[in-house]
């Protein structure tokens, strides 16, 4: 018994010394950005996290930098990244993850279509044994709240088939823009990362599979925004063509493997 209340102790006292990074992506979203940070920034209060939150501008041309600027002088713990340029979802992605200092970091979209709380799913599995929880609308479809137009849904269902057949990634959904990372399974994948743009999700996961990390898909809920910036069609086809590049830098051995787990198999 004394064994066993030693052993919970050292766990909780881990738990109240980890620190968290959040990454949240942003171009042209000075409509939402400030309401995605108030609720960003209560949630970890409420739950007094040593946490980073850090804004990765991707070449905005509205007030959005200004806007996190104003929310970093208010809060120490708000950080603002510009990236050179417009550069897009992944390479804004990959250079907050790249600065982040927390023991976990998550990425989250700016509009927080999956909210903030669901992260708490993705970091209970990494607590149980994942390097790597990302969060799912497919998994348990009944958790969307707002659905995409049948159109997006059946273009996503596509893109999924197409993810499992070229990539052998067997997750309902590798779209989601919520999901969870230790620092080094984190800072080993997205240091190997090539895609800049939309199509980096399926990427990140090939790379964490070759690696050998354990990834866990998780249900969140999810609503759809209408002011979604991926474009169905152009980027749609765009994104089926990375996979093919993903596929093409994989049999070129340009994924280094060295320093990291066991290279899997599958």
């Amino acid at each position: 018994m004394l064994g066993s209340t030693s052993s919970s102790r050292s766990w909780k006292e881990k738990v109240a010394e980890r620190t968290y990074s959040i990454v949240i992506p942003a171009y042209n979203e000075e409509q939402r950005i400030s309401s995605g940070l108030d609720q960003v920034l209560a949630f970890v209060q409420q739950r007094r996290w040593s946490a980073e939150i850090i804004v990765v501008n991707d070449g905005s041309s509205d007030r959005t930098p200004e806007i996190v600027r104003e929310y970093a002088h208010r809060h120490s713990n708000v950080r603002l990244l510009d990236n050179p340029g417009n550069r897009g979802k992944g390479f804004s992605v990959r250079n907050g993850v790249m600065h982040a200092t927390g023991d976990y970091i998550l990425f989250s979209d700016a509009d927080l279509s999956s909210p903030i709380e669901e992260s708490m799913k993705l970091f209970a599995e990494i607590d149980s044994g994942a390097d790597i929880a990302i969060g799912s609308r497919w998994a348990r479809p009944e958790t969307m709240t707002e659905r995409q137009p049948i159109f997006r849904q059946i273009a996503g269902r596509l893109y999924n088939i197409v993810n499992r057949v070229l990539l052998r990634l067997p997750y309902r959904d590798t779209q989601c823009g919520l999901k969870a990372f230790t620092k080094k399974a984190a800072h080993a994948v997205f240091s190997r990362q090539k895609i800049e743009r939309w199509g980096f999700d399926p990427e990140v996961l090939f790379i964490a599979r070759k690696c050998g990390y354990r990834i866990a898909e998780v249900p969140v809920v999810w609503a759809h925004d209408d002011r979604s910036k991926i474009h169905p069609l152009i980027d749609g086809i765009k994104m089926f063509g990375e996979v093919l590049y993903i596929r093409w830098n994989a049999l070129a051995g340009k994924y280094n493997m060295r320093g990291t787990p066991t290279v899997l198999t599958a």
